[in-house]
């Protein structure tokens, strides 16, 4: 069986190693991380190309280049990959950025920085529940995964 796979991406390496040491700790996910928009379309490239399954992209908005929301923006609009999860991080977003990242972006969650570990861990294993569920998977071969309270909401139709 797959496992599901969440992209971070963060232009500062220690926001990266501390979304992998937080994300990494889920059991049944891959964790993969990109310093740049640019590097996470090739990776989706290649990860798609291997038929890999991508669930979730946790994404900086202030990075040099792309920013988080014309990333995330683009992914959507392009249909880049169905059913994906995003989060959009950030420590610093205007009000502006904010309402791109809803309108345009359809961003899944937003999340500031710094972050709240568990706060985070709920997010991030609510939102693969969501995705599992929307893939047409069996829940019940991701038990680590699963958020009971989003499982019932979905499945109870709440």
């Amino acid at each position: 069986m797959k496992a599901p796979i969440i992209i971070c991406i963060d232009d500062q390496r220690e926001v990266l190693a501390a979304l992998y040491e937080e994300l990494d700790s889920l059991e049944g996910v891959r964790v993969l991380d990109c310093e740049s928009a640019d590097e996470a379309l090739e990776l989706i490239q290649e990860l798609q190309d291997n038929g890999e399954w991508i669930a979730l992209i946790v994404c900086d908005q202030i990075m040099p280049g792309t920013k988080g929301v014309q990333f995330l923006s683009y992914l959507q609009t392009n249909q880049v990959i169905p059913n994906v999860k995003t989060v959009l991080l950030t420590g610093l977003a205007t009000h502006e950025d904010t309402i791109r990242a809803i309108n345009q972006a359809r961003v899944s969650h937003y999340i500031a920085k710094p972050w709240d570990s568990v706060y985070l861990k709920k997010t991030v294993r609510s939102l693969l529940t969501e995705w599992i569920i929307e893939s047409g998977l069996d829940h019940q071969n991701y038990p680590d995964l699963i958020d009971p309270e989003t499982l019932y909401m979905n499945i109870s139709g709440d």
